[in-house]
């Protein structure tokens, strides 16, 4: 045998020996990118701190033992499947859904249980055009489907359990929301240039009943133009992003207008093209504006606390080219989706402390959870 065919491979036994008793799965790694990442800036005080990105099953399924080694010694990276055209995302207690309209189908990154899957790929409950997606409190995931124009009802596993509405009840809708306890359902049918259905449709959630609708294609208050989506805030006030008037519409849980702030602009606090929104457990509101490439934060009342993100040609936590979706889980962290970048990013409020609360990556054999693992090679 040759000597110095030999010698290599001995040597590479020797190094692989040594780096499996040294080897220690990280715990915590962050991203020099992003790890000093805050909202806002200094010198102002701290609001939100950039955690991890989500862009594919490899951000949530937990490496085997021994994973780790192979990689360092062959080369190979970590086999994942990325997002496709996210939409909208969702979360109950670290199970992030997020609904991918190139696809067709729901994807679920399950965190806590290190597992990703998806729903809506099968009869019964075959998703055709996912677009704006909810959860109730017990995790039941509720899919607006623009092309089979219905709002299709799944458990958190993915069974499906019914369909909500269908052909004659919308023209076009584009988002679904649902109270917490699962009993009231609010659609919004976006309408079109040649229809004057533009509205919010509120339906029994659980019969598929309808109750009744709120406004009118228009300009005055409680008329929409364009409406794109809805939230639901403290004390049940319905928030709707009116998206061709650039105004966010307040409501009472009855459909009442009650105000509304937002106008065309491009000064803080006004909306350029403003597309999702979501609210906080102290009712602050949150509005994705695909033009500014950010969110924008107001209060209840409509007045602006801060904005994050910003708009950029080439991705990096925070930077956006197409932003959608947005949501804020029950530890008040913030997910949002990006389009074009096929990514959801995650900011941590800086109240909760790093690995707290339900978003933590299951455990790998013989390691600790990671608590906030770094944005997977695209």
């Amino acid at each position: 045998m040759n000597l110095a065919r030999l010698f290599r491979r001995a040597a590479a036994a020797v190094l692989v020996a040594l780096l499996a008793g040294c080897m220690q799965a990280p715990i915590a790694p962050t991203t020099a990118r992003g790890a000093d990442l805050v909202y806002p800036p200094p010198p102002e005080e701290a609001r939100f701190v950039y955690e991890r990105t989500i862009y594919g099953s490899a951000d949530v399924i937990a490496p085997e033992s021994g994973d780790d080694l192979r990689r360092l010694v062959t080369g190979e990276g970590q086999k994942s499947e990325g997002l496709s055209k996210p939409y909208a995302v969702a979360v109950h207690r670290g199970r992030v859904f997020v609904s991918d309209s190139a696809q067709r189908y729901i994807r679920v990154f399950d965190f806590p249980a290190g597992r990703f899957y998806k729903i809506g790929e099968e009869e019964p409950g075959r998703i055709v055009k996912p677009l704006g997606i909810d959860v109730d409190a017990s995790g039941t995931l509720y899919v607006a489907d623009i092309t089979a124009r219905d709002v299709k009802v799944f458990s958190p596993e993915g069974r499906f359990l019914r369909a909500i509405g269908g052909a004659k009840w919308f023209d076009r809708l584009s988002s679904v929301t649902v109270d917490p306890r699962g009993e009231r359902l609010y659609v919004v049918d976006i309408g079109g240039v040649g229809s004057e259905n533009h509205r919010v449709r509120a339906f029994d959630a659980r019969t598929g009943g309808h109750l009744f609708d709120i406004g009118r294609r228009g300009a005055g208050p409680g008329e929409f133009n364009l409406p794109r989506d809805l939230a639901i805030g403290k004390d049940g006030r319905l928030y709707v992003v009116d998206g061709g008037n650039f105004r966010v519409q307040v409501f009472s849980r009855d459909g009442q207008f009650l105000r509304s702030f937002g106008a065309l602009g491009k000064q803080f606090g006004q909306f350029a093209r403003p597309k999702e929104i979501a609210t906080d457990a102290s009712g602050n509101v949150y509005v994705v504006d695909s033009a500014f490439g950010n969110f924008q934060i107001f209060s209840p009342e409509g007045e602006l606390l801060l904005f994050v993100g910003e708009r950029s040609e080439r991705d990096g936590p925070g930077k956006y080219m197409l932003p959608s979706g947005i949501y804020v889980d029950e530890d008040g962290r913030v997910y949002m989706v990006d389009q074009w970048f096929r990514k959801v990013d995650v900011f941590r409020p800086v109240t909760l402390a790093a690995g707290q609360g339900h978003l933590r990556r299951a455990a790998r054999a013989s390691a600790a959870p990671v608590a906030a693992p770094a944005p997977a090679a695209r």
